[in-house]
């Protein structure tokens, strides 16, 4: 049974986990569907992403029979094994969305647990629905969050806040996640919200779009000498070249650009 749909429209490619009945558990198709979606999509040539879990919820963490597995597996191997660049398997269910060259919006629904929360986290704009639910839930299970957590959360809350959701796995609702940043935004329906979002950003220059992702990671994550100079060169890729020039025109001419 298939795990993941991709299906592109208007140059967005709709990214769907389907185990619907499941809560969108993550077992180890859900997790090698994930990551073949994120692949397929890094090379296409779209220009957003939507990201959704089909039924009640985005996806409630890893299923309780990949908790059984873990106990027969030696740690060492899976866990400090990097197959993704600097990253493991299932760090790469979140971070792949970073590498995803073009913005990706989380539509959330229902709850976003443990690996589901982290999958999330790793979109450029999360929506959420007001009743929606939301847990770094790793600690229930005595462990810690480590599919790309630690990596995403110190950017997106305060230290303080970070510490309360890792130490008591508890769930927080929708706004207080706003409130805290987990969350981009709050819409009774979240996937038709992220589905208007992704449209004005596909309706935009591509190559700017694709700079601005490449710049907002080097800003995050670089020295300032080294953001400076990285606006410096990616302005120069766009400056006079088509798609730029495609914008001037269409904003002069009171129309949509169209580009090739």
């Amino acid at each position: 049974m298939a795990r993941v749909s991709v299906e592109y429209r208007n140059h967005i490619a709709h990214v769907t986990l389907t185990r619907g009945d499941k809560m969108n558990a993550l077992d180890d198709a859900t997790v090698k569907a994930i990551l073949a979606a994120g692949q397929e999509v890094a090379a296409s040539d779209a220009r957003a992403v939507v990201l959704s879990g089909e039924g009640k919820s985005f996806c409630a963490g890893l299923d309780m029979a990949s908790f059984a597995a873990m106990a027969h597996k030696d740690p060492t191997e899976w866990l400090m094994t990097r197959s993704h660049d600097d990253a493991n398997e299932m760090q790469e269910l979140a971070l792949i969305w970073r590498r995803v060259p073009v913005p990706v919006i989380c539509a959330i629904q229902g709850v976003a647990y443990g690996g589901g929360l982290q999958i999330a986290l790793g979109a450029d704009i999360r929506i959420a629905h007001p009743d929606a639910k939301l847990a770094v839930m790793e600690m229930k299970w005595g462990i810690i969050p480590d599919m790309g957590g630690m990596v995403l959360l110190p950017k997106l809350v305060r230290s303080d806040v970070l510490r309360l959701l890792t130490y008591t796995a508890r769930p927080i609702g929708a706004a207080q996640a706003a409130d805290w940043g987990l969350v981009t935004s709050l819409s009774d329906d979240p996937l038709t919200e992220a589905i208007a979002l992704a449209e004005d950003i596909a309706g935009r220059s591509p190559s700017a779009i694709r700079a601005a992702k490449r710049l907002i990671e080097v800003a995050e994550t670089k020295s300032r000498a080294e953001v400076l100079l990285a606006e410096s060169a990616e302005q120069v890729e766009l400056i006079g070249k088509p798609d730029q020039m495609e914008v001037v025109m269409a904003q002069m001419q009171g129309r949509k650009p169209e580009f090739k």
